[in-house]
């Protein structure tokens, strides 16, 4: 089997996935932006061969780079990044291949547009949050005339984009007059204002949509405040054998299966985004109603790929090799399940406890640290703590105690 690993040096951690895949006999086939010499060892290992092209927006390029594999190695029967930046050009190299094993680009919209997403939460049974698409001042009066129906504060944010970038509230309606005062550069998704958090829906499906091993990540502070006020914070990752403290998790668990359904998604790992309601929100829910939110059709952001395993004790990148080999998983899933959780810090903010103090503290629970490369500080912040507990009130203290102030 030929499988192209589009960027597999990003994020860096990314040479587990090929690892797994040389370990179940693929051959892996790497084309990246970043020169040879900075590629991490072990995916250099994990690699047959690498190529290097400077521009992967350029669709020629790239076709280049596939063209070349397909003539040394023969048929390609896969190709992708698991990288939201790259599921376009993903996509159209499969369609010029003729590469039937992901989507192609008619499919897109309906993974990319937050917009399109929705009819596909709901064909499985689940609210969204009412919305608007804006381009400019000529969608003013359907913006208020949304603001007259939910309230205000609304939310905005680019109807196509990745993570949480350019994602930020309008508080009144001079707020949203002075948003649409001009032409905006794409087109942003208005949607009604909800309190809550989010909690992820993550895990492996087969070729038939049917999800072969889920499990939930937790984020009690929103990742737009995270990114847009360069927060620390502290979210942790919980299988759902073990109880919930947040949310209804026989629900969650039947709802996010059946997205997966709807979604038609195939022999893939995904990360699905829900709200959960902090309090009522008239005409949506009920305080503790979960509502969907957004599907990525990729591995959760970071290195909580990692966190995954040391929760569920497992390795999520075996898992995927399964699938991606024999449409079945060959994992042990019955190992023991923990609270894993990952608390970072920032380097501008002033802490109450040494790095030195936290390993020592909690030296049996601890399970990596270290430092997120520049272009993942941003989001995830400077430092990172990852540790597992067999309870959520241990988790919760640790997670205080790393990210506890002067």
């Amino acid at each position: 089997m030929n499988f192209i690993f589009v960027s597999p040096n990003f994020p860096v951690r990314y040479f587990k996935w090929a690892e797994a895949l040389k370990d179940h006999g693929v051959n892996v086939l790497g084309i990246g932006d970043s020169p040879y010499f900075d590629v991490h060892p072990r995916l250099k290992a994990a690699l047959t061969e690498y190529f290097f092209v400077a521009d992967m927006s350029n669709f020629e390029d790239m076709k280049k780079a596939v063209a070349y594999f397909q003539s040394k190695y023969g048929k390609i029967d896969f190709i992708e990044s698991d990288n939201e930046w790259w599921l376009d050009m993903d996509a159209k190299l499969r369609k010029e291949f003729n590469i039937d094993t992901g989507f192609f680009p008619e499919q897109m919209e309906a993974i990319k547009a937050k917009s399109a997403m929705k009819k596909y939460f709901e064909s499985a049974g689940c609210k969204t949050m009412r919305y608007v698409l804006v381009k400019g001042p000529e969608d003013l009066d359907k913006a208020k005339e949304l603001a007259s129906r939910v309230g205000y504060p609304l939310f905005t944010k680019p109807n196509v984009g990745v993570g949480a970038a350019d994602s930020f509230p309008l508080k009144d309606e001079a707020a949203l007059e002075e948003f649409l005062s001009r032409k905006l550069p794409v087109t942003y998704i208005i949607e009604e204002y909800v309190e809550g958090y989010i909690v992820s829906f993550d895990g492996v499906c087969n070729l038939e949509s049917d999800v072969v091993f889920c499990t939930t990540d937790h984020f009690p502070k929103p990742v737009a405040q995270v990114v847009n006020g360069l927060e620390d914070e502290g979210y942790y990752n919980v299988p759902f054998s073990l109880p919930m403290n947040d949310i209804d998790s026989f629900a969650f668990e039947q709802v996010g299966r059946k997205v997966v359904k709807a979604f038609g998604i195939k022999k893939r790992f995904f990360h699905i985004e829900f709200f959960v309601l902090s309090k009522d929100k008239e005409g949506l829910g009920k305080k503790g109603e979960f509502v969907g939110l957004e599907c990525n059709m990729r591995p959760a952001g970071g290195y909580t790929p990692d966190l995954i395993n040391y929760a569920n004790s497992l390795s999520c990148y075996e898992l995927y090799a399964d699938i991606i080999c024999y449409n079945e998983n060959r994992q042990k899933l019955d190992g023991e399940k923990f609270y894993a959780w990952s608390s970072s810090r920032r380097l501008n903010l002033r802490y109450a406890h040494s790095e030195d103090e936290i390993l020592e503290k909690y030296k049996d629970a601890m399970c990596m640290h270290g430092r997120y490369p520049a272009h993942m500080a941003d989001a995830m912040g400077d430092l990172y703590y990852y540790a597992r507990f067999k309870t959520y009130e241990e988790g919760v203290a640790f997670d205080e105690y790393v990210r506890e102030k002067k």
